[in-house]
């Protein structure tokens, strides 16, 4: 497929008071198709004046866009929806081009990414209150939630269109208005999001984007304003831990998705072939290149050989090329740095005893491809049980009770994703229970709704996305006290 056309079509711009326009000096950074190695386009470099200046453009807008009914702003985002949904062929072509997964997973991701405005456009009008009295009788307690005010957005570059839809879509939603910072690494997706979004009549000043190479140089004068009141980061847990630092200055409204290292559990009296099936959702989508992707597979002793059999054989046999070819199973990983590090955890475990029944190793020829991996006998204090491997690689580690498999699941300073495996649904509600992850999978590999809360315990992150809880972390509460007279 020939994606040029649709790319070359494209604004590539800064996005700012609802004007498409160069970054200061008219820098850019370009875009490296990771099957190639070679350059899609290029787009906007924006720097800290630019920056600057979109956030200014947001603190004016509020006032009059946290006045606007519900219905409006329900009926943008629902517009909004639809438009991604006619354009989802482009789209997902530009995604995959960009970052690399398959076209059908691309596909997928605008499918799935579209749900969250068309969640949203429902949420917009059901935002509610409360009134009753106080429990001694003298006072009317009138609570209301009002838009949390000008929002920081900063998202990764492996869901280029749901973590975008994800957060605006709530944002607009509130009544709230943003600053965007795409992830460099995919941006055009990102940009074709934006042109969505005004086409379906968001107002100019609402939504300001700013691409570039530099995320500190972009996001820390958003955070340093005093304008904004509000950040959402979905990345790294470290890059979090500095947005929380800064926030702390101003005391801002946050909330984080970071890093993950999910356990997939495996009973002995787990169906296997619906194990083995989960796992490869759990691990191969977004050619493992997820924060809800499976890392740790930890598989009773008795069952664990041939579970890894069957997985190493279904993973062995995946096509893997260009994402924009027909078939195509696995594509390339996002950048060469991406594929290093997923051959140094590999490395690290085979060096220290564990063996390879499929894969192991990088795939000659242009691109940053890797091979599916199954791993076994893998030692403990191989580094890949520890680090988030964000590759298509499953290490597979036996147990041999219950309590093991739990301790061995919750040995992690993470905690946003867990998968398990059992016939028993008591056994299996109790372990589920024990897994201290924000989200389960309980006989099933994907977990990801617009309609269910996302996020995580521990360091995995603060706060939800989507579900019914979505939209209360763009929304502040107002306690109004009525005497009564």
């Amino acid at each position: 497929m020939d994606v040029q056309p649709i790319i070359d079509r494209m604004n590539t711009g800064l996005f700012i008071n609802g004007q498409w326009r160069d970054a200061e000096g008219g820098k850019t950074i370009d875009v490296i198709n990771p099957a190639t190695g070679k350059v899609l386009t290029s787009v906007a470099d924006g720097s800290a004046a630019d920056a600057e200046e979109a956030i200014e453009v947001a603190g004016e807008t509020q006032d009059s866009w946290g006045r606007t009914a519900p219905r409006e702003r329900a009926e943008i985002l629902r517009r909004a929806y639809e438009i991604l949904i006619e354009r989802a062929d482009d789209i997902a072509a530009v995604m995959t081009a960009e970052m690399g997964k398959p076209l059908a997973e691309s596909k997928g991701e605008v499918t799935y990414g579209a749900e969250f405005f068309r969640w949203f456009s429902e949420e917009a009008v059901r935002i509610d209150g409360d009134f009753t009295k106080s429990p001694d009788g003298s006072t009317r307690i009138m609570v209301s939630r009002e838009p949390v005010g000008p929002c920081v957005l900063v998202t990764p570059w492996n869901f280029p269109l749901a973590m975008g839809t994800r957060k605006i879509g709530p944002a607009i939603a509130a009544g709230c208005t943003m600053v965007f910072k795409p992830a460099k690494l995919t941006p055009l997706t990102s940009l074709l999001l934006v042109e969505a979004l005004v086409d379906a009549g968001l107002p100019a000043g609402v939504l300001n984007v700013v691409t570039s190479n530099s995320a500190g140089r972009v996001v820390t004068p958003w955070m340093e304003s005093g304008i904004a009141r509000k950040v959402t980061f979905t990345g790294s847990t470290e890059v979090g831990i500095g947005l929380l630092e800064q926030a702390a200055k101003t005391v801002m409204n946050t909330s984080m998705e970071l890093g993950g290292n999910a356990p997939f559990v495996v009973c002995e009296d787990a169906d296997l072939d619906k194990a083995v099936e989960g796992a490869m959702v759990a691990k191969m989508r977004n050619i493992g290149e997820a924060c809800t992707a499976a890392n740790r597979f930890f598989v009773h002793r008795s069952v664990s050989d041939e579970f890894a059999r069957r997985l190493a054989e279904r993973m062995g046999a995946m096509k893997v090329g260009n994402g924009l070819d027909e078939g195509t199973e696995v594509g390339p990983l996002v950048e060469e740095k991406a594929l290093n590090k997923v051959a140094e955890l590999v490395d690290d475990a085979v060096g220290k005893g564990a063996k390879v029944l499929t894969g192991g190793k990088k795939i000659d020829g242009e691109g940053y491809f890797y091979a599916p991996t199954v791993l076994t006998d893998v030692p403990e204090d191989s580094d890949i049980r520890i680090e988030e491997i964000f590759g298509p690689v499953a290490p597979i580690t036996p147990f041999d009770t219950d309590e093991e498999a739990i301790a061995l699941a919750n040995e992690t300073e993470y905690g946003l994703a867990g998968y398990l495996y059992s016939e028993n649904i008591g056994r299996a509600m109790r372990l589920a229970e024990e897994l201290e992850c924000g989200m389960i999978g309980l006989n099933t590999g994907l977990i990801s709704n617009p309609g269910a809360p996302f996020g995580g315990y521990k360091q995995s992150g603060l706060g939800r996305e989507g579900g019914r809880v979505g939209i209360d972390e763009f929304l502040e509460v107002k306690y109004v006290a009525l005497p009564r007279g």
